[in-house]
């Protein structure tokens, strides 16, 4: 993860009004009237190959930037370059990556302009000095604007708790969410449709980086994936985008599995908890995203859609709720700065290279799932879904770690052995849908209903399990990538 000790806090606008009020914020040290204006080419290809470009305009001083991002980042030894400027066009040459990335045609224009009033502040925090910046202003391209309201708290000096302690201290006068999206990607959002799915993003690891390092950026990039979505879900019910940020949480608890060996003492399993907590509160509701289209029968059609609204109201007050609030941050102040980082018991463990931790984590995942789908026809639901949470697990194992072996041979073995894996969750899916579909009904008294019948699955179950078997010995079949 980048060694930058920074916290960025959306705010809503009812948040920036009571910050206002805010003891520790009421006469800021500077206020800074700031526009940067983003340039790429008509196609975004600086921005689709990992590359922003921007001049920010400061009273008379301007300073032309050029940040490496996402997958860009690791290329190079820095991953930012900056010129000061006379004017307001970019200087395109070697001081920096981009003529050597793009060539001698750079024909780039301005594609958006971020305008804000920066307020400043220094703020001691038990000795620590955080310097607190809040942007209020827009993002602009051509007759599209969408308001733009930040709070970002950089550690200068002192302990990185302390901008957790700070931040506290912000939630308890105006609530807060994480903020994972920079203001580059809000305006190349506002030029684009705006999205309203967001799948999860390819990880790159590099292979020697420590076991613990590789842990922060998997369940960092699981966080961003849930908040992405989740700022979709608090402006609209989409089934989609509901199901992603579940997929999100599923996959950042199964990360705390993954990397349990590394995870001893009772706070991961509490956060763990909670994100459990959250993750059934959506699933209540998918599973009604999941039987609705199902429903043929105008009377349980409309008693289902009831249903998915009071669902849906659940999530919305779920997630507007102080304890998922108070989650996101234990578990954001957990992962950067939480005790299993220094337990000298996991000392060897954690620093072990990442590509060697993860062929361990893989084979341990592999042997669990060969445990429990040894024989699916002489087994019960229950142990049947095990092994489907078990499939799950590895099939995230597997996501999660696929940048660590890149080998020609690995690369082929990965694919196969991920499509093989995709099967296998299907056929374990339609088995759990013949259990499913009746419980949903039950937990809403609608077992006896006329059409019920209708919406449930009759397909041959023992088939189900044959395939799904023959799946499962595919892929403990498969030869194994991470060798």
């Amino acid at each position: 993860m980048s060694s930058e000790v920074e916290l960025k806090l959306e705010l809503s606008s009812e948040a920036a009004k009571r910050l206002s009020g805010f003891k520790a914020l009421t006469k800021p040290a500077e206020v800074l009237n700031q526009t940067s204006t983003y340039f790429d080419f008509e196609d975004q290809r600086l921005f689709r190959r990992g590359f922003t470009l921007r001049i920010r305009r400061t009273g008379d001083l301007r300073v032309q930037t050029v940040k490496a991002v996402g997958r860009s980042r690791s290329l190079f030894a820095r991953s930012e370059w900056e010129v000061p400027l006379d004017g307001d066009e970019p200087i395109l040459d070697h001081s920096s990556p981009l003529k050597t990335e793009f060539g001698d045609e750079l024909a780039v224009s301005p594609a958006f302009d971020v305008k804000v009033e920066r307020r400043l502040w220094t703020i001691d925090e038990n000795g620590s000095q955080i310097e607190v910046a809040i942007d209020k202003g827009s993002v602009v391209s051509g007759d599209r604007s969408t308001p733009l309201r930040e709070a970002e708290l950089e550690l200068k000096d002192g302990d990185p708790r302390d901008l957790f302690v700070f931040a506290r201290k912000i939630e308890a006068v105006a609530p807060i969410r994480f903020g994972v999206r920079s203001k580059a990607e809000k305006g190349f959002a506002l030029i684009e449709q705006q999205r309203s799915v967001f799948k999860a993003e390819h990880l790159d690891l590099e292979q020697d980086m420590p076991a613990s390092d590789a842990f922060q950026a998997i369940a960092a990039s699981c966080f961003r994936h849930f908040r992405l979505n989740e700022d979709v879900l608090l402006r609209q019910r989409n089934a989609e985008t509901l199901h992603q940020a579940r997929v999100a949480l599923r996959r950042l608890r199964s990360a705390f599995s993954l990397f349990k060996p590394l995870l001893p003492d009772a706070e991961p399993q509490r956060l763990k908890d909670e994100l459990r907590w959250l993750a059934g509160v959506l699933g209540e509701a998918r599973d009604l995203d999941v039987l609705l289209p199902k429903a043929t029968d105008a009377d349980l059609q409309r008693r289902l859609e009831v249903a998915r609204e009071a669902a849906y109201d659940d999530v919305a007050e779920a997630l507007e709720s102080s304890r998922a609030r108070a989650l996101m941050l234990d578990f954001n102040e957990w992962l950067r700065c939480g005790e299993y980082l220094f337990l000298p018991e996991t000392d060897k463990i954690r620093n072990l290279p990442a590509v060697e931790f993860a062929g361990m984590a893989l084979g341990r995942m592999r042997k669990k799932l060969k445990k429990h789908g040894r024989a699916l026809a002489k087994v019960d639901d229950q142990q049947r879904h095990e092994a489907r949470k078990d499939a799950k697990k590895l099939r995230y194992a597997v996501e999660f770690f696929a940048s660590l072996f890149d080998g020609k041979r690995s690369v082929r073995r990965h694919r196969r052995f991920l499509k093989k894996l995709t099967e296998l969750q299907d056929q374990l899916g339609s088995l759990i849908d013949l259990v499913t579909g009746p419980d949903v009904l039950s937990r809403l008294g609608l077992t006896d209903h006329t059409a019920s019948d209708s919406i449930i699955s009759h397909a041959d179950k023992d088939a189900l399990i044959e395939d799904a078997q023959a799946s499962l010995d595919n892929v403990l079949h498969a030869k194994r990538f991470w060798r």
